[in-house]
């Protein structure tokens, strides 16, 4: 299944990550999915409920230019009410779509400029 390491939540994984996803919804496990990335790395916190992240300490937890983001959290209804509004708007997503071969074309067209819409792997 590709899965290079597994770990419980504290454990580190061998190598430093370029991004973690931190789904649980348990802000303790900030700090340390921050800790696990490498110099420029990104922690994404997905879930829509989090506890309180603890105090992060700024050298250890995000110097080097580690990114920490959250993403919109929306809920069934939300998703409902943007769908009819697009169908209203007559929106008409557009998508390319890649096999996973060729995923290194689809970064360099994202980088040229020359992709459109959403990318999707596919296989």
């Amino acid at each position: 299944m590709g899965v290079a390491s597994v770990s419980d939540a504290a454990g580190e994984p061998p190598v430093k990550l370029d991004a973690a996803i931190v789904f649980a919804p348990a802000g303790e496990l900030v700090p340390l999915a921050l800790r696990a990335t490498e110099r420029g790395g990104t922690v994404v916190l997905a879930g829509i409920h989090m506890t309180d992240v603890p105090s992060l300490d700024y050298t250890r937890d995000l110097f080097l230019e580690r990114d920490l983001r959250t993403v919109t959290a929306n809920t069934r209804a939300d998703g409902d009410a943007f769908l009819r509004l697009a169908e209203r708007l007559h929106l008409t997503p557009q998508t390319t779509r890649y096999p996973f071969e060729r995923l290194g074309d689809a970064v360099d067209d994202l980088r040229a400029g020359r992709a459109m819409g959403s990318l999707v792997a596919c296989g």
